[in-house]
């Protein structure tokens, strides 16, 4: 087959069944039967490889599955019901009591809690570093320190981290390289080619792409996926044959889709960056990004999400929701609709201000989900709220 990634997300499928359909079938099914009882022996044996039960593979599952293996470039993957049991799974599948994580302290809400409130019941415990010291990391790497996690672009702040030099310094200290490629998706970057073993994504994002469906999957090298695969076996988080259809078919226009949020996302940030009411701007692809060169260097395009602050802090972000008149107020983001989110009064509103400050997160911080409309219009909302 080709290898050109457009290519790829169309033409990976499952195989044809009698019917001779062109795409792929919904798989409902709980089971599979066998011919026989050395064909059942044969198949839980792993001699032979068939589906056996949809909580362990299905097709559709399958072909999901496979199309993201191809498009990250891994040797393997398995699929969840959410992009949280997929960042909770691989944890729990490779970490042992006593083993010890370092993170970039810019994380997803849930993610943090896994770290600091439920990992710690297996004494399991977490070293943060900020984005600003990706020097401290190797100070923070002890004797029983297994994984480097990251996200990149992180949520919501949009900064990048050096994805190089996570995988020199995963190599140089032998520990695992993790990273949430979910703001990215498998089109704008490819964390494997850096030197990641583990890529995770968040398939209710830009891959499924218009807020429809659940989803999660890990990617990356075999004998890892094994592992993740026995524990997701026995625990039961995975995803569901029609949500694993949908995706699969929502891959097949990932590229034209991300390409146009991409454009559309520049637009908006350059909008933005020179609205009298704004105090900064944030979008990888804005050459006044922090991490704008490194961003370049590893991704092919910003991606959809844009942080910008606004001047008046808590109440003019509360204001600006409020004046909104089109775009969605949503906790979701990757969706074809523009969603808008002011993380210090909503998803962020729990932590201290310090800590919110910590990851980037000012009172006046925005984080917009730019869609697939006609910019000419997200841009006119977003100007119309900001001056009321």
């Amino acid at each position: 087959m080709s290898k050109n990634f457009e290519t790829q997300a169309i033409r990976t499928q499952t195989e044809r069944s009698q019917f001779s359909e062109h795409s792929t079938p919904l798989y409902l099914t709980s089971s599979f039967v066998f011919d026989d009882a050395e064909d059942m022996r044969a198949s839980f044996a792993e001699e032979k490889e068939k589906n056996l039960y949809s909580r362990f593979s299905n097709p559709n599952t399958t072909e999901f599955v496979n199309k993201i293996v191809t498009m990250e470039g891994a040797e393997a993957g398995y699929a969840f019901a959410t992009g949280m049991a997929a960042v909770f799974s691989t944890f729990g599948a490779l970490l042992n009591a006593g083993d010890h994580i370092v993170s970039c302290r810019s994380v997803f809400g849930s993610t943090h809690s896994l770290f600091t409130k439920y990992l710690p019941k297996w004494n399991i415990k977490t070293s943060y570093f900020k984005i600003t010291e990706v020097d401290k990391i190797e100070s923070l790497i002890q004797s029983n320190t297994k994984i480097l996690y990251a996200e990149t672009p992180t949520n919501p702040a949009v900064d990048i981290l050096d994805l190089e030099l996570l995988g020199n310094i995963a190599k140089k200290h032998n520990l695992l390289l993790v990273i949430d490629n979910c703001f990215a998706t498998p089109y704008l970057q490819n964390p494997i080619k850096f030197g990641a073993d583990l890529v995770i994504h968040s398939a209710t994002k830009l891959i499924d792409g218009q807020g429809r469906v659940l989803g999660g999957v890990a990617v990356g090298k075999e004998d890892l996926i094994r592992e993740i695969y026995l524990f997701s076996r026995n625990t039961g988080p995975a995803m569901s044959p029609f949500n694993a259809w949908v995706l699969s078919k929502s891959l097949e226009t990932l590229s034209i889709r991300v390409e146009k949020h991409c454009e559309n996302a520049l637009k908006v940030a350059q909008f933005l960056e020179e609205h009298p009411k704004v105090n900064l701007v944030k979008y990888p692809f804005l050459k006044s990004h922090p991490q704008h060169e490194i961003a370049k260097k590893q991704m092919r395009l910003g991606g959809n999400i844009v942080a910008f602050e606004i001047k008046g802090g808590i109440e003019a972000g509360r204001n600006f929701l409020n004046n909104i008149k089109m775009c969605s107020l949503s906790a979701n983001l990757g969706d074809t609709r523009t969603i808008v989110t002011h993380p210090a009064s909503t998803t962020h509103s729990k932590l201290s201000e310090d800590d919110r400050l910590e990851v980037g997160i000012t009172d006046g911080l925005v984080r917009c989900s730019v869609g697939l409309e006609n910019v000419a219009d997200v841009i006119h909302d977003l100007n119309q709220a900001l001056n009321n």
